[in-house]
């Protein structure tokens, strides 16, 4: 009787990809060693300075430019804690991008107070030293509104500096704006908090919209002046595809300049570094500054050398990105820092985003853009 063979096919599924690293992250030139280099560039040349990790995508404000409550609900499918990162991951790939150029990490949201002990987060990035030795410069940016029981906290974990928004001072517009019944005392009261703290200087973000807070200008402006504080002045920007954005509703930066410059005369101020976005104004009699962020009407993507990591481990190249680039599954499936440091130096040389310098072209209105909440401003 002759012998019958049944050849068997192998149907397993690799615990990797045979390809290596570059199998993780379709569409990314992944090339072994490149994340060796001291300085990570995309592109256009840009270096990557800027991590902002969002450590949840909740909140419990509604700011009609954001989260509108309308899309937003109590029905909303947000994220599993589960599918998040941990603490642990997070500064992982932190410090892999300090390694290489990274000097800037801000914790984002959502709201980041919402993410339990975040200060843990905190203590974890804390220590990372650049390359010279230099501490990162560590912030947070908050609604303000769990501010005064965690400043303290948060400045014992190793922060060093926090931004709050902040959109009105009169109770009633500040309602309407962010749509969740907090009175602005109690933003207030968490800045007090946080300069206590010493958690400073303390950047106050205002987000104009005309015809619905473009009358908190001045009185936002007479508030923080004198105060030490920095009030930054932020153009509506088109980000997301739920907040309604509409041109006429975006105030020039410089018409903001201009109205305040008015009342209490204002001079320009070279900027801090390379990449800074907000413009630099100051009072001529010495009684502090303000800044201009003008991404609609004079867009800064030629500087711009942020990285966005979103909660359950995704990278954003640009605050307008309709994709993201999944770095968790590798991340859990025992890769070494060496083969991350590729992947990463891959998602970013492959960098060429600048959608604030091709708003009004044909075809970039439609484009769904991933929404603010979820990958921080």
């Amino acid at each position: 009787m002759s012998r019958v063979v049944i050849p068997v096919k192998d149907m397993r599924v690799p615990s990797r990809p045979s390809s290596g690293p570059a199998g993780w992250l379709p569409g990314v030139e992944v090339v072994p060693g490149a994340g060796a280099a001291a300085v990570w560039r995309d592109l256009r040349g840009r270096p990557l300075r800027d991590l902002r990790i969002s450590v949840t995508d909740r909140c419990n404000f509604r700011c009609t430019y954001c989260m509108p409550r309308d899309v937003f609900g109590v029905d909303y499918p947000f994220m599993a804690h589960s599918d998040m990162l941990s603490f642990e991951e997070m500064a992982r790939l932190a410090a892999l991008f300090v390694a290489h150029g990274v000097e800037k990490i801000r914790i984002t949201g959502g709201e980041p107070l919402m993410r339990r002990h975040v200060e843990n987060l905190i203590a974890l990035l804390a220590p990372l030293r650049t390359p010279d030795g230099r501490p990162v410069d560590l912030t947070l940016t908050t609604n303000g509104s769990m501010l005064v029981n965690k400043a303290q906290l948060l400045k014992d974990a190793g922060l060093q500096r926090i931004s709050v928004s902040l959109d009105a001072l009169d109770d009633a517009r500040f309602a309407q704006m962010s749509d969740a019944g907090t009175p602005v005392r109690k933003v207030l009261d968490g800045i007090e908090a946080a300069a206590r703290a010493g958690l400073d200087p303390i950047k106050i973000n205002m987000v104009v919209r005309r015809g619905r807070n473009d009358d908190q200008i001045l009185p936002m402006a007479r508030y923080f002046r004198g105060s030490g504080h920095i009030l930054r002045f932020i153009e509506f920007m088109d980000v997301g595809a739920t907040n309604g954005w509409v041109m006429d509703e975006v105030i020039p930066g410089q018409e903001l300049v201009n109205m305040i410059s008015a009342e209490h005369p204002l001079e320009p101020v070279a900027a801090n570094h390379y990449g800074e976005v907000a413009e630099r104004w100051r009072y001529v009699d010495g009684a502090g500054e303000i800044g201009v962020i003008t991404s609609v009407s004079h867009a800064f993507c030629g500087s711009c050398t942020r990285m966005r990591l979103s909660p359950e481990g995704k990278l954003y190249l640009c605050l307008f990105a309709d994709q993201g680039f999944d770095i968790r599954e590798p991340l859990r499936a025992g890769v070494s820092d060496a083969e991350l440091a590729d992947m990463l130096a891959g998602v970013w040389g492959g960098r060429m985003d600048n959608y604030s310098e091709r708003r009004g072209q044909e075809g970039m209105a439609e484009r769904k853009r991933i929404e603010m909440s979820y990958i921080g401003g």
